[in-house]
């Protein structure tokens, strides 16, 4: 029971691992007078609307020079090296993978009539000795 619960942990960390290592990671930080006011995790973080100066006009809206607010942009890229690509199949492939889907789709939609017999015309092996009295095991 041990040995089980720690082999699927250990599968569950390994997995994680795999993921955390091929994710590319982001985190935006968005600071105001010194101070952090947005995080965000996988995308740029919001700004505070202190940055842009809007003319008398509201068509045109400019960022200022001196702002006091600043981004930080945190990023790790993850490896693209694992994707395999599946357009790209010779055509022993294709007949392997046409097989297998049909092999295993077959049964599910064209299943066995409700009245199928299985065992109809398997005959039991024969009994050579008589392995309750052998043994010496009875059901109460």
């Amino acid at each position: 029971m041990m040995k089980e619960r720690l082999h699927r942990l250990f599968a569950c960390f390994m997995a994680f691992l795999l993921l955390a290592s091929t994710t590319s990671w982001t985190v935006g930080k968005h600071y105001c007078m010194g101070h952090l006011v947005d995080i965000s995790f996988f995308a740029h973080a919001d700004d505070c609307g202190m940055d842009k100066v809007v003319p008398e006009n509201d068509s045109v809206t400019v960022e200022s020079e001196d702002s006091c607010c600043s981004d930080e942009i945190i990023s790790v890229a993850g490896q693209d090296n694992l994707k395999n690509s599946f357009d790209q199949f010779s055509s022993d492939q294709q007949w392997i993978l046409i097989s297998f889907v049909y092999s295993y789709t077959y049964p599910l939609f064209y299943g066995f009539e409700k009245n199928t017999v299985l065992g109809r015309y398997y005959s039991p092996p024969p009994l050579i000795r008589d392995l309750q009295i052998l043994d010496q095991t009875f059901l109460i």
